[in-house]
């Protein structure tokens, strides 16, 4: 079973026959040759948990074309690969054609590369960029193709070679069980349902114990990440978005007395589990099924969205935020996607939370920040819970790219790492301590921004401190700057933060009183 045919960003349909299966300890030997694999014939396996590589052709003794298997019931989606490499000799140099890309356009025009380790570097790291092509191949039926040299340089290493940073069901699971076994009296783990194959669907909750007694209104942030199982860094923006707010930060304190978090770290442990990029077991996109998700072939979207809407008819519930985090194959950089309203008050309210988050995270790009209704985004979770949700929730899709980032104050681009990616979680939880200041909510000190080192207090430190807060610097108009005359948010100008408009500031705070 699998979804109509929808827009997943210039794809390509392949006529080659059909890719079904992964790889399995698949010896790949020269024509004609009989016998047991000699040392040099290349053993191939996807045969584990995210694992994908449907098929591989012997071209020469020096060159491989390799095929990516299609999601599973749904032959459309070819991205992500997942596989290891043994058998090899020492210093045996390959060419890997990898042939059935499912995309057109992509980051390895911009110089993205694979990931590859093996058994004795465990640390994954990318191959040279300048060891990788990315063509139009009148070989293939004229499809993309992406190529690159690799350099077996141990033979008794098992390589592995990936899209990006694999991060799998079982690690979500083992990382939420080491947390679990803690016994934090702010962090309490829920099963939701489990999914088609029996997989769990967790949801964790970080606040302070308090919280959980209803006799007050509670502001609360709503999280959800891997709707698409390809798209990994998600889950580490995820885990690090969770590590800073069980920490012992200031900044994670304050947050946990005054706001309910509420995350489901892997919407799809199923298409997780079996290394597909965008489907779930059944065939389907669903990021494309939250308006009407079924219990029985969208199990994961169906009980997450029944807790959302639970929580948005409690009058003692104040769903602030829905963030969905995803990754961007073709972008650089992270940033948002937000709804269009017809309400010019609720579109201006919804600029707030993007420009905060820029002024946190180096890597957060208002270039690429948009805000639309386009058709083809019909039945995401951040439309979708646009319509449904109480007109003052702010419904968000987070996206961060596979491959880098550049800076304002850099022209080069910077790979992500997992910990970049995990450091982009982080940010987005200081900014939510800056939106609740904003409003009066949180009233506390720290401040969001990084707390410095020990060390000696540089004069810099006190210049950049009187930039942020002395009307005569030249950092100061800078940042007044980023508003127009008429007080409106410019969503493109990422120099700094200014206090927004008064009047937002205003219909901030009157959502509040309004739900009292």
């Amino acid at each position: 079973m699998a979804d109509k045919k929808v827009d997943s960003g210039s794809e390509s349909d392949s006529t080659e026959e059909p890719v079904v299966g992964n790889v399995n300890k698949f010896a790949v030997v020269p024509p004609g040759y009989n016998g047991r694999p000699k040392k040099g014939h290349l053993i191939f396996d996807a045969c584990f948990e995210c694992g994908n590589l449907g098929r591989v052709d012997y071209i020469t003794e020096y060159e491989y074309d390799l095929f990516i298997r299609p999601d599973t019931c749904n032959p459309r989606f070819r991205v992500w690969f997942n596989f290891t490499v043994e058998n090899v000799k020492s210093d045996q140099r390959v060419i890997f054609n990898i042939v059935n890309f499912s995309k057109t356009k992509s980051l390895y025009r911009d110089g993205m590369s694979p990931m590859v380790k093996s058994t004795s570097r465990p640390k994954w790291v990318r191959i040279p960029a300048k060891h990788v092509y990315y063509y139009r191949c009148p070989d293939h039926r004229k499809n993309y193709v992406m190529s690159f040299s690799f350099c077996f340089d141990r033979e008794d290493d098992v390589y592995q070679l990936a899209y990006c940073y694999p991060y799998s069901y079982t690690r979500l699971q083992n990382y939420l069980d080491n947390l679990e076994k803690k016994n934090m009296d702010f962090f309490s783990r829920e099963l939701l349902c489990l999914t088609v194959q029996q997989r769990r669907l967790d949801m964790i909750t970080i606040t302070h114990p308090d919280n959980l007694e209803m006799d007050e209104t509670k502001h609360t942030v709503f999280v959800t990440a891997r709707v698409h199982p390809g798209e990994t860094p998600s889950s580490f923006v995820c885990q690090g978005l969770i590590d800073f707010l069980i920490s012992n930060h200031p900044i994670a304190k304050v947050l946990r007395e005054h706001i309910v978090f509420k995350i489901v770290p892997m919407l799809n442990p199923d298409g997780v589990y079996l290394g597909n990029y965008r489907c779930s077991l059944m065939g389907f996109d669903l990021n494309r099924h939250w308006l009407e998700p079924s219990p029985w072939a969208h199990p994961t979207l169906y009980a997450t969205k029944n807790v959302l809407m639970e929580l948005d008819r409690n009058e003692k519930v104040l769903v602030d935020f829905y963030i969905d985090i995803h990754a961007h194959s073709t972008l650089m950089n992270g940033f948002m996607y937000g709804n269009t309203y017809d309400d010019i008050d609720r579109y201006e309210r919804q600029s707030v939370f993007p420009k905060l988050l820029c002024a946190n995270a180096e890597d957060f790009s208002l270039a690429n920040t948009n805000f639309n209704k386009d058709a083809v985004k019909a039945g995401t979770g951040r439309r979708t819970l646009g319509g449904c949700l109480d007109d003052n929730s702010h419904c968000y899709t987070l996206e961060v790219s596979f491959f880098s980032y550049q800076t304002n104050s850099s022209s080069s681009s910077l790979p992500y790492t997992e910990e970049g990616y995990m450091k982009l979680g982080r940010n987005l939880a200081r900014t939510f301590l800056d939106y609740y200041k904003l409003i009066n909510i949180i009233t506390a000190k720290p401040s969001s921004s990084i707390v410095p080192k020990p060390g000696p207090y540089r004069m810099r430190d006190r210049n950049h401190e009187r930039s942020q807060t002395d009307p005569s610097s030249d950092s100061y108009e800078d940042r007044r700057r980023s508003y127009n005359r008429n007080g409106e948010f410019s969503i493109n100008n990422c120099n700094g933060f200014g206090d927004p408009p008064t009047s937002i500031r205003l219909q901030l705070r009157d959502r509040d009183v309004r739900k009292y």
